[in-house]
């Protein structure tokens, strides 16, 4: 139990990442692309870090202002989020 929130955090980063990965792959090469909605969607359902990062590390969607903001902010929200639930499932186990 103790180890849900972390495990959580750490596919949703990895799923993220791995998202933006995919789409900036899929652009280069013409193909259908991830949408938009859920680019965000896995940001903010603890995502968020590993999104920002893929963000920058594939040089993805970076000249985008509505990427540009709302990703670090959901980065931020991704992290508070964790380590509050992370908190609870801690004072309910202990």
């Amino acid at each position: 139990m103790l180890f849900a929130v972390p495990a959580a955090f750490l596919v949703m980063n990895i799923l993220g990442f791995a998202l933006m990965g995919a789409d900036k792959r899929r652009a280069v090469k013409g193909m259908w692309r991830i949408p938009e909605a859920a680019l965000f969607a896995a940001a903010f359902l603890l995502g968020g870090v590993g999104s920002l990062v893929g963000m920058f590390a594939f040089r993805h969607k970076t000249k985008h202002a509505k990427f540009l903001v709302l990703m670090p902010l959901l980065a931020i929200w991704s992290v508070a989020a964790a380590a509050a639930a992370e908190y609870f499932v801690f004072a309910a186990v202990c």
